[in-house]
């Protein structure tokens, strides 16, 4: 396993180990964050603990047109419930995906630290975030980080049933329309293989991920 530095490096992705560990240390610079992302790289950790850095394999994605929406999420989406917005309220939903309380987890992954590293990426125009509102409140929502051809999802919340899978295949329409090639969902998780997202050889990943 390879200790970062402050230079901006990072170990070829082949030296991950067996759970997909390829670092620990350094920082959450937008430079670094850019770097680890066009990698194939992101950070996971818990608070206390130091930023650990992984590439998985196998990783989990979207193809875009094997989105799976069952037929009682259209009734949900035709009825027009939930009003969706892009890039409106960033912070809000970050803070809402640190807090909310998750079946098996006793705490949260994102740190205060990480709310102000992926801010600063929103404000570099890098992180983005889809909100998804019920009478003018946030019920829901999703961010991630925008490359311009994947979608890196980070992390999603739901206050209400369904919201977050509003969110999610509203996003997925979206990145279709703009000719995106893949949505990255980073680790195995049933919900998401509910939607139709499915785990991959990190040699066909990077293989998408350097095709700009």
């Amino acid at each position: 396993m390879y200790y970062l530095s402050q230079a901006l490096f990072f170990p070829p992705i082949d030296q991950a180990n067996r759970d997909g560990i390829l670092a620990i240390g350094g920082d959450l610079s937008p430079e670094r964050l850019q770097l680890a992302y066009k990698s194939g790289i992101f950070p996971w950790f818990e608070d206390g603990e130091p930023i650990m850095w992984w590439s998985p394999n196998p990783r989990m994605v979207l193809f875009l047109d094997e989105l799976v929406v069952s037929k009682s999420m259209r009734n949900i989406l035709n009825r027009n419930s939930f009003k969706v917005t892009f890039n409106q309220n960033f912070r809000d939903v970050i803070s809402n995906c640190q807090n909310i309380e998750r079946d098996g987890q006793n705490g949260t992954w994102i740190t205060n630290d990480m709310i102000e590293a992926y801010c600063k990426m929103y404000e570099l125009g890098i992180a983005k975030s889809v909100e998804v509102w019920q009478d003018e409140v946030l019920v829901g929502g999703l961010y991630g980080i925008d490359l311009g051809h994947i979608f890196c999802g980070e992390s999603m919340f739901s206050k209400v049933s369904n919201a977050s899978k509003v969110a999610f295949i509203t996003l997925v329409h979206q990145l279709k329309v703009e000719n995106y090639k893949l949505l990255d969902c980073q680790v195995y998780n049933p919900h998401l293989e509910s939607l139709g997202c499915r785990e991959i050889d990190r040699t066909a990943f990077m293989e998408i991920l350097k095709s700009i």
